[in-house]
C-alpha cells in the first residue's frame, strides 16, 4: 500500500490536529481553529448539557448532508429499511423552523445501528447524497461542534476543512513527524505502521462489555427489555429482603450484648467510686504523715501554737466575765 493512499482517522478530537491534512500540525492556522482550541482548553463546552440529546449513544446515527425538502417522515422511512426507528431528531433554525440539513436517528438496538452505519453512507434521499457517521458529540473525547470552528469535514470553498472523521480522513504523513511537540500540546501522533486504505470503513466505538444498559439493550424487543427489567428488579428486591434480614439480626444480637454490658458497666461504675474514695483518703493521711515525717519541730510548734491560742481565748473569756460581773455590782450599788 502507497504512503499516497494511506489513511487513518481520529479517535479522539483536537482542533488544531483537526485543522491539519496530515494530523501534524502544531499550531493553528485561522481563526475558527484557535476559537475551537480556546474552547477546548479552557472546557467552555459541554457535549452532555444539550437537553435535546436524549436515547442511547451507541445505537444514535449522525445524518447529514440531508436536503432542506427532507421531512422527519421520509428519513424515518428512509432509516426503516436498516432497522427499527426508536428515535429521530430533524434539526431545524430556532427562527425560521426551515432544517439545518443534518439530523439523529436513534435505533432499537447497536446492531442496526451498525448495519445503518455500513450500508447508509452515500445513499440517496430526496436527490442528496447523505453522510452517516455515529455520535461523536457524546462518544468522541474532546469533540468541539462546528458552530465554534471545530467540526469536520466542510467545503473547500470556505477554507474551513477538517480532517480526521470518515469522510475526510488524515493522510499519511510525508514530512518528518514532530513527536515531542505533538506531546507537548496532547495531541496523539500519527500511527505509523499501522495505516489504512481508504476502501477501509473504520469501527464506530463499541459499548463497554460489562455494562447493564449494553445488556438491556441487547434484548430485541421493547417486551424482551420489560422482561429482563422485571426480572432484574425481582432478584435486587430479593437481595435488599435478605440483607435486611441479617441486619436486624445482628441488630438484636448487638442489643442483647449491650443489655447485659450496661448491667456489668454500672457495677463496674459503683466499684470504682468506692475506690476513689478509699483512695483519697489514703492520700491524704499519707499527705499528713510525711508532712511530720519531714518537718517534726513544725508540727510540734504547731500544736504548741494551737495550745496558746486555746489558753488565751479561756484567759480572755474568763476576764470578760469578771469584768461584767464587777460593772453589775458597782451599778446596783448606785440604788
Amino acid at each position: 500500500m502507497s504512503s499516497i493512499n494511506s489513511v487513518f482517522y481520529a479517535d479522539s478530537y483536537h482542533p488544531i490536529q483537526a485543522g491539519s491534512i496530515d494530523g501534524t500540525d502544531i499550531a493553528p492556522h485561522d481563526n475558527a481553529i484557535y476559537r475551537a482550541h480556546l474552547c477546548s482548553s479552557f472546557g467552555l463546552y459541554d457535549p452532555h448539557g444539550d437537553p435535546k440529546v436524549i436515547g442511547d449513544p451507541y445505537c444514535t446515527l449522525f445524518v447529514g448532508h440531508l436536503s432542506h425538502f427532507t421531512t422527519e417522515d421520509t428519513l424515518q422511512q428512509a432509516m426503516s429499511k436498516y432497522g427499527r426507528v426508536k428515535n429521530l431528531r430533524l434539526v431545524r433554525h430556532i427562527v425560521t423552523g426551515a432544517s439545518r440539513g443534518y439530523a439523529f436517528v436513534e435505533f432499537e438496538t447497536e446492531k442496526e445501528m451498525r448495519r445503518a452505519y455500513q450500508d447508509a453512507h452515500h445513499s440517496f434521499l430526496d436527490d442528496s447524497e447523505i453522510i452517516v457517521d455515529y455520535n461523536r458529540q457524546q462518544l468522541m473525547q474532546g469533540w468541539i461542534p462546528r458552530r465554534l470552528g471545530g467540526g469536520l469535514g466542510g467545503k473547500k470553498e470556505s477554507g474551513q476543512l477538517r480532517f480526521g472523521g470518515r469522510e475526510r480522513p488524515f493522510r499519511a504523513p510525508l514530512r518528518p513527524i514532530p513527536f515531542d511537540e505533538l506531546k507537548k500540546l496532547g495531541i496523539p501522533p500519527p500511527p505509523v505502521g499501522r495505516y489504512l486504505s481508504r476502501s477501509q470503513v473504520p469501527s464506530p466505538p463499541r459499548r463497554e462489555k460489562h455494562s447493564v444498559s449494553q445488556e438491556i439493550c441487547s434484548h430485541g424487543s421493547s417486551k424482551d427489555q420489560g422482561d429482563y427489567i422485571h426480572r432484574r428488579s425481582s432478584i435486587e428486591e430479593k437481595a435488599g429482603m435478605e440483607e435486611e434480614y441479617h441486619y436486624r439480626q445482628s441488630s438484636n444480637r448487638k442489643s442483647s450484648v449491650e443489655k447485659d454490658d450496661k448491667y456489668s458497666s454500672y457495677e463496674t461504675r459503683e466499684d470504682h467510686r468506692q475506690k476513689n474514695l478509699r483512695d483519697r483518703d489514703h492520700r491524704s493521711h499519707q499527705r499528713r504523715s510525711t508532712d511530720e515525717d519531714r518537718d517534726p519541730k513544725r508540727s510540734k510548734r504547731h500544736s504548741r501554737d494551737r495550745k496558746d491560742r486555746s489558753h488565751d481565748e479561756h484567759k480572755s473569756k474568763k476576764q470578760r466575765n469578771e469584768e461584767r460581773q464587777s460593772f453589775s455590782r458597782d451599778n446596783g450599788s448606785d440604788y
